[in-house]
């Protein structure tokens, strides 16, 4: 069921654009494509009550990471340091690259 058409990656730097975490900024830790959805260092944070499973141990709760509609997000240029669209490019050599639509930079990892 997956509709949206997504540019983004894991470990991509990305900006939330709308809803309660709307201006941070986080990386991204995990993609979900089934869903369109990504989880984001620190943002969507939510509250898990966890039972005690021993006589000893005390219950807790957890505090982690949502996933967050990946509509909702935005790239980070690593060149210009800007949030902008992404395009794709087919180089000479026929490898698939991501650019950043204002710079014209790609935002592939140098290596």
């Amino acid at each position: 069921m997956a509709d949206c058409k997504t540019y983004l990656k894991k470990n991509d730097q990305v900006e939330v654009i709308t809803g309660k975490d709307k201006g941070r900024v986080g990386k991204i830790l995990r993609v979900v494509l089934k869903n369109d959805r990504a989880i984001v260092e620190r943002v969507n944070m939510v509250k898990r009550h966890k039972k005690s499973s021993e006589m000893n141990q005390s219950g807790q709760i957890l505090e982690k990471e949502a996933p967050i509609h990946i509509s909702n997000l935005q790239l980070i240029c690593p060149e210009c340091t800007k949030t902008g669209r992404i395009g794709k490019r087919i180089l000479e050599d026929g490898t698939k690259i991501r650019y950043c639509k204002s710079c014209g930079e790609s935002i592939e990892k140098k290596s």
